[in-house]
């Protein structure tokens, strides 16, 4: 359950845009990881865990999209229900405030993956490391 680098892209909402950034990061051999766009009229924001923020980082400005690094709790749950509540109520026990999250699990899979935005993740991290 690690602290990570997640990289908000803001970029034009017109077709091609986020193939333009997913081609950039696949050829100079950076994996997605996780990925969520969140559209409004005229811009997107895309949220992306890759396996080289850095380089990511450097490539996505060199494409001329602004870009920021921040730091988010990942985490590995289980593919159950009342997992996400569990977790929305430690925090708010702790009056800790979820700015964002997004999560993904297959029906088939015994495991899932959360990414939890909040204003400190290193007390998230430790509130809900035995999860």
């Amino acid at each position: 359950m690690p602290i990570e680098k997640q990289l908000s892209v803001f970029m034009e909402n017109k077709p091609g845009k986020l193939s333009q950034i997913c081609n950039a990061l696949a050829e100079n051999d950076i994996n997605i990881r996780a990925m969520s766009v969140h559209d409004t009229v005229d811009h997107a924001i895309v949220r992306l865990i890759v396996d080289q923020p850095t380089k990511a980082l450097v490539i996505l400005e060199d494409e001329g999209v602004y870009t920021i690094a921040q730091d988010v709790v990942l985490l590995d749950i289980e593919n159950k229900p009342g997992i996400i509540s569990t977790i929305a109520r430690r925090l708010f026990r702790a009056d800790i405030n979820i700015e964002y999250a997004y999560c993904t699990a297959s029906k088939n899979q015994d495991f899932g993956c959360v990414v939890v935005k909040t204003k400190d993740p290193e007390q998230t991290l430790e509130i809900l490391e035995e999860l």
